[in-house]
């Protein structure tokens, strides 16, 4: 009996297995991930140069940029180096996690007991993250649309619309993947796992890849001064 009475007080240790069901495409699977991942370390530290170097920048909507820059790069930072490092040395454990990294959804999987309470908590939690940020954001566009109808500047009337188209894109490249991701983790049971996998990884590194060349595509102002700094190195 004392061999099943062994009580172990240390945290759990985890291995992470990657993308299971394509343990044979890793290498391949890591070159587009390599490559996304690098352009978005470029294109957000573009981002904070062009915004630190040039006074005329130094307005709020580019220290917004700047603050989505950091947040980028920091959460791409904390995935994506361990999840290329999966894709190169498989591991095998007893507590194997079929993800690259300690995704929520997945470690919850794992749990021997009734884990509903908690599935419903994350389900409402993220919902109420999302819609309390979506009203007041549509909120606040309610305002500045209000606002932008009076300007009787043509030129002034693009450039507004401009950068709220700008903040537009940037808004559902980061909540829509993740509401998705959520959403088929929650109600999606006949995907495949490999399919939620490469969904998380992808809402990881497409905003932060694609944000950088929004502000640069709908912020004339912006562009100008990347193409400066672009030509002088």
């Amino acid at each position: 009996m004392s061999a099943f009475n062994f009580t172990s007080f240390g945290p759990p240790e985890f291995i992470l297995k990657g993308i299971p069901e394509l343990e044979a495409a890793h290498t391949w699977i890591s070159i587009p991930f390599s490559m996304f991942y690098i352009i978005s370390l470029l294109g957000n530290f573009m981002v904070l140069f062009v915004v630190a170097n040039e006074q005329t920048l130094h307005k709020p909507m580019y220290l917004l940029f700047c603050m989505l820059a950091l947040t980028e790069i920091g959460i791409s930072t904390c995935v994506m180096p361990k999840a290329l490092c999966i894709f190169w040395l498989p591991f095998c454990s007893n507590r194997v996690i079929p993800h690259t990294y300690c995704e929520h959804n997945a470690v919850l999987k794992m749990s021997c007991g009734d884990t509903r309470v908690i599935w419903m908590y994350s389900l409402v939690l993220t919902f109420m993250i999302i819609g309390l940020d979506l009203i007041f954001i549509g909120l606040s566009y309610g305002l500045i649309i209000k606002a932008v109808l009076r300007i009787s500047s043509k030129k002034a009337y693009q450039k507004a619309l401009n950068t709220c188209t700008a903040h537009v894109c940037v808004i559902l490249m980061s909540y829509t993947p993740n509401l998705f991701s959520t959403l088929t983790h929650r109600f999606g049971q006949g995907i495949a796992d490999h399919i939620h996998i490469l969904l998380t990884n992808l809402y990881l590194l497409m905003p932060p890849m694609l944000n950088p060349i929004i502000y640069g595509v709908k912020t004339r102002e912006f562009w100008e001064k990347v193409r400066k700094h672009t030509c002088r190195m």
